[in-house]
């Protein structure tokens, strides 16, 4: 199990630039196997996550050749269907969170689709009901096979669209849903759809392939099914939770970072969130600078009250900030009552905080209240194991901000989402030593 060594109270200075989106890679990756033709997938992050889906679409028979590390073409005209019956196809989907959405594409294009439960973060309850109730919608019938502890789904009468009104707005259920109807017969509307902008990015790259959208960006979507699509060129947007983390790390440790094509204009409520802990966020074209040379003080509603900040759909915070935001508010002036409202065991990593001297009261699975210190290198380095890579990014931003030497094992979590994130941040003049075990 690999780990990091890291040797916190360095103020960092330098400009770092944003890997590409992790979930827009994911969705669009699996959206090549809706045609035959070629796609040119750019700005990749070169992550474990990303890399390991890429790996499974090679096995299925999708070729794959990269131009660059960040730039990958794919042709899925000869994919093996026999390979998702294989064991050898369990065990690496299995593994895969991302792996959940070639369900749509290949029961849309070959009629037939397999999924083990699939991986990912141990964050609590993380249903699938949204993708499987939407693909039963247009058509698509589910059979439980037990001793291989996989779904077999197939289409045997071809999908048709339909009125739907989901009943969550799941991004990754959203996702499959819309790559299943660009194929389906007729018309579907899907309501109470997502409507991150990685969602609409995909959208935007469906329709560039052929595929008729309409209502991209809002949660009422309207789509009208075609028989085949093309092949297109794409690019992914940077990676908003990455802009988080940086913006965490520069206010933890007191430093100067410009963070370099941010992605501004979807960032959303973002920039707002970290600026209401009282972080100074400037925003230079499509950069951000973060320059926190003085502690930062959490603000107030306007009535007096403790400031509560909580996740919620696309237009609201993302439910991947609030580790981040609840790290960076130990060490804050101020109080503030964090709201994880999406996954009830997110915030369970919050006792390594304490025992880092972070004054916080779990209230429930959801819900924690931060007391900020007032000062920085007001935590002390400890022993961690990263549980999930949200957590594990929030625990590696602590040991930054801490006084003396903290050790984080399963760093592989934190792999699988940020990209080289200690040679990156050794760069700006971090100390951080990786040990490959």
């Amino acid at each position: 199990m690999s780990s990091f060594i890291v040797e916190g109270g360095h103020r960092l200075e330098g400009a770092v630039e944003i890997q590409g989106a992790k979930n827009e890679a994911l969705e669009v990756i699996c959206a090549t196997l809706l045609t035959d033709e070629k796609v040119t997938i750019s700005n990749l992050p070169v992550i474990s996550d990303v890399t390991n889906l890429i790996s499974m679409l090679a096995e299925m028979g999708v070729k794959v050749k990269y131009n660059t590390p960040s730039e990958c073409e794919f042709q899925a005209d000869d994919v093996n269907l026999d390979y998702i019956r294989t064991e050898e196809y369990r065990r690496k989907a299995e593994s895969l969170r991302g792996s959940v959405m070639v369900l749509g594409p290949m029961v849309a294009r070959f009629g037939v689709a397999a999924l083990p439960k699939p991986g990912g973060d141990k964050i609590g309850r993380r249903r699938l009901d949204t993708h499987f109730i939407g693909l039963h919608n247009l058509g698509a019938e589910f059979e439980y096979l037990s001793e291989r502890r996989t779904y077999n789904i197939t289409a045997p009468q071809g999908l048709k669209g339909t009125y739907m009104l989901l009943d969550e707005a799941s991004v990754t259920g959203t996702a499959n849903i819309i790559m299943a109807a660009v194929l389906s017969k007729g018309e579907t509307v899907i309501y109470n759809a997502a409507c991150e902008p990685y969602i609409q990015q995909l959208c935007r790259m469906l329709v560039r392939m052929g595929a008729r959208i309409e209502g991209i960006g809002s949660n009422l979507l309207t789509i009208t099914g075609t028989d085949r699509l093309g092949g297109t060129d794409h690019r992914l947007l940077s990676d908003m939770i990455e802009v988080g983390s940086f913006i965490g790390i520069a206010a933890m440790t007191g430093s100067d970072i410009l963070i370099r094509n941010a992605g501004v204009r979807d960032l959303g409520l973002l920039p707002q969130a970290f600026e209401r802990l009282g972080i100074n966020v400037v925003t230079q074209g499509d950069d951000i600078r973060i320059d926190q040379r003085d502690i930062y003080e959490i603000d107030q509603f306007i009535d007096g009250s403790v400031m509560t900040v909580a996740d919620a759909p696309w237009p609201g915070l993302s439910p991947d900030l609030i580790s981040i935001l609840l790290v960076v508010a130990a060490q804050a002036r101020g109080s503030v009552l964090i709201h994880q409202k999406m996954f009830e065991s997110r915030l369970f990593f919050v006792d390594k905080l304490i025992d880092m001297g972070a004054r916080i009261i779990l209230c429930d699975p959801h819900r924690a209240v931060v007391i900020g210190a007032g000062k920085f290198n007001c935590l002390r380095a400890t022993d961690m194991v990263s549980p999930d890579i949200r957590a594990g990014i929030a625990m590696l931003i602590a040991a930054l901000g801490a006084k003396g030497t903290s050790h984080i094992q399963n760093i592989n979590q934190i792999d699988r989402g940020y990209q080289n994130i200690d040679v990156r941040l050794n760069k700006l003049g971090a100390k951080i030593i990786r040990i490959d075990e």
